[in-house]
């Protein structure tokens, strides 16, 4: 499906003035600008190329101390938990619409929340993240940091969870994280590599932690953690809290692993509800586990960071998209409708029939997404923190719950 047919998908009901103000904003404006920006560089001499031609072609691997940063605040969620944030960071333009869409739905609960969320045109992962609201709100706070993970994840997979476990080392030695009321917390040799294993203390049961990096990890000797609110710790407290559990309902638990040996996979368990209903949705017939892969048809209009990602999974640069929409521009077109996702079709005067709501809301807007919107990728948040402290505007401290691991089901007290 193209693109914006696609990000147009589940969206009826919704004011158009809110979804064109908002593609505009996240996919159309930074394009425009440096679309702008290309037309203004002097022409170079024959022979030289133009400037900065190769920079959003370039790799941009992040080095392990960014990572660590990086990965900082969801290192200590559960295995399982982890694998489905990771998975879910890939997709930022979905995390910002189920949030929304959760933010105005929140007379949904249990199973019922979770057959409708299944009906959105949403990764499987998102999906049952909305039944984990302080998850969800996790990556929705500051999406251009979700976006990063995303980033770094997709080309980086083996050193991101590298980094996982670099940090559950440092809060483990430091006496930070153990085996408590909510998790499981064991040390184990996996084909040859020692790795630190959280797991839920009951299977049927979620509990999403909250804590400060710094208190946990201590300080950030490289580079600050993400900018975004911690809770406050106060002498005496436990280092980290958790949200209520809730009990699994119509989700199978388990969608999501880590698979810590060899390469550093994530593991899908086809047979879980969600990702078993995606799979018959997209006419794919699978059971039991493998190993999961990115799908960049569910990406959207966000684009990826370096020319090396984007081709190895068929996607667009920002830099591809200002180009393309330059083109558009000068060939008299406007915005381009193209199925690429670099410029889109709606115009300030356009109605729109559908689509995604990605406007930027109060809890997406927590680290900033520097000067070209949420998805323009034009820095890691590891570098953009490098002069930002670790505080935020957004909050995940409320006990709104944990959520199930499959994603639904009644609340336990």
């Amino acid at each position: 499906m193209p693109t914006i047919q696609r990000i147009r998908v589940g969206l009826q009901g919704f004011p158009a003035a809110t979804i064109v103000g908002t593609l505009s904003a996240l996919l159309i404006a930074p394009a425009a600008a440096i679309a702008q920006d290309a037309t203004q560089q002097p022409t170079p001499a024959a022979g030289q190329p133009a400037a900065g031609a190769g920079a959003p072609e370039e790799s941009t691997k992040l080095k392990p101390e960014e990572l660590d940063s990086l990965v900082a605040p969801v290192a200590l969620y559960s295995d399982d938990l982890l694998a489905q944030c990771l998975v879910a960071s890939t997709y930022p333009i979905d995390i910002v619409a189920a949030q929304q869409w959760l933010d105005k739905h929140k007379d949904l609960k249990g199973d019922a929340l979770s057959k409708e969320a299944m009906k959105q045109p949403w990764d499987p992962s998102i999906q049952a993240l909305v039944s984990i609201p302080d998850a969800l709100k996790r990556l929705s706070e500051n999406i251009a940091w979700t976006k990063d993970l995303g980033d770094a994840f997709l080309e980086q997979q083996s050193e991101v969870m590298d980094a996982v476990q670099r940090m559950r080392a440092k809060a483990k030695d430091g006496g930070k994280l153990a085996t408590n009321e909510q998790q499981k917390v064991e040390t184990k040799v996996v084909e040859s590599k020692q790795v630190i294993v959280i797991e839920q203390s009951s299977p049927e049961v979620v509990y999403v932690p909250s804590y400060s990096p710094t208190v946990v990890y201590g300080a950030a000797p490289y580079y600050p953690y993400p900018p975004m609110y911690y809770p406050p710790y106060y002498p005496g407290a436990a280092f980290m809290s958790f949200g209520i559990g809730v009990a699994v309902g119509i989700g199978i638990s388990g969608g999501w692993g880590c698979g810590w040996g060899g390469n550093n996979t994530v593991n899908i368990n086809n047979n879980n509800t969600f990702v078993n209903n995606s799979n018959r949705a997209n006419n794919v017939n699978r059971s039991g586990n493998s190993n999961w892969s990115h799908n960049s048809a569910q990406r959207g209009g966000a684009p990826y960071k370096d020319k090396a990602t984007a081709s190895k999974y068929g996607g667009q640069t920002r830099g591809d998209q200002a180009r393309s929409g330059n083109r558009s521009a000068s060939g008299g077109a406007g915005a381009s409708s193209r199925g690429g996702a670099g410029a889109s079709n709606f115009s300030s005067g356009s109605r729109a029939g559908g689509g995604r709501d990605v406007s930027p809301s109060s809890s997406s807007r927590g680290g900033g997404g520097g000067g070209g919107g949420a998805f323009g990728g034009s820095s890691s948040s590891a570098s953009r923190a490098r002069s930002s402290s670790s505080r935020g505007s957004s909050s995940m401290g409320s006990r709104s719950g944990g959520g199930s691991r499959g994603g639904g089901g009644g609340r336990r007290r």
